[in-house]
């Protein structure tokens, strides 16, 4: 019998490269998304013998238990991996973001996510060597200005990763995150408040690298078949990890200043 993952935010970006990779390595996918347009188009690209289509939204407790208890049943009863992908990105200085936006990023990012743990227990508990991974990011490594709220919930993400691995090794679960830096998806293409710049063109102006998706999702494949907590994607993330480990004195120092 296939392995079966459940990727929320299947519809683009990180979540469609890990179920084409995992498709690919002859896992069974449920992709999950509140756009369906993009579920199809990703069961399109791996074979819809492959997958299940699952719309829904990672903000309501009973779409997820719908979602996950239709998927079990079109794997034969295996959930392997629940893969809490689903995200959105809004940033800019605090007193200028729009508190709807606000509350988007806390509820989809961090909220939704324990959403999928609540409802993914049962299923995971039943499924021996079963796994949980959260996208995290290497703003849950460091809050950098302008990604108060964002950041707030990576660190919430990081932490309830910390926590469920040990919490959840009574049931036989292991708890892991990625921690990509930044990635070529729709995310990048969003405009900060109080800035006419996308996070895209941020990035270029710093010099920085875009890590492609393809590289996000062997990191996936990494962290549900490795041993690390948390695995770091990209060469800024990296950097950064590094920086923190054996010189944070000298981030703080890089910090840049409101308005850069």
């Amino acid at each position: 019998m296939k392995k079966a993952i459940f990727i929320t935010g299947a519809g683009s970006g990180i979540g469609r490269a890990t179920a084409e990779l995992f498709a690919t390595r002859g896992w069974f996918v449920g992709l999950a998304d509140v756009n369906q347009a993009g579920i199809e188009e990703t069961a399109r690209l791996i074979g819809p013998e492959n997958a299940s289509l699952h719309r829904m939204d990672v903000r309501d407790r009973a779409q997820w238990r719908a979602a996950l208890a239709d998927f079990v049943t079109a794997s034969g009863g295996r959930l392997d991996v629940l893969f809490n992908n689903a995200g959105v990105g809004h940033g800019g200085p605090l007193e200028m973001m729009d508190p709807d936006k606000s509350d988007l990023v806390v509820d989809v990012n961090l909220k939704g996510v324990i959403h999928g743990a609540e409802a993914g227990l049962p299923h995971l508990a039943a499924t021996p060597g079963a796994r949980m991974l959260n996208t995290c990011s290497a703003a849950g490594l460091y809050a950098a200005a302008n990604m108060s709220v964002y950041a707030a919930t990576k660190f919430g993400v990081r932490a309830l990763t910390d926590s469920l691995d040990v919490e959840w090794e009574e049931h036989g679960i292991k708890v892991r995150s990625i921690m990509p830096s930044f990635i070529d998806t729709p995310l990048l293409d969003n405009v900060a408040a109080g800035s006419n710049l996308s996070g895209r063109d941020h990035v270029k102006a710093m010099g920085l690298e875009i890590t492609p998706v393809e590289q996000v999702a062997e990191a996936a494949w990494r962290a549900v078949h490795g041993t690390k907590r948390h695995v770091v994607v990209g060469k800024t993330a990296k950097r950064l990890a590094f920086m923190l480990r054996w010189a944070p004195g000298l981030v703080a120092r890089m910090r840049p200043k409101r308005g850069e």
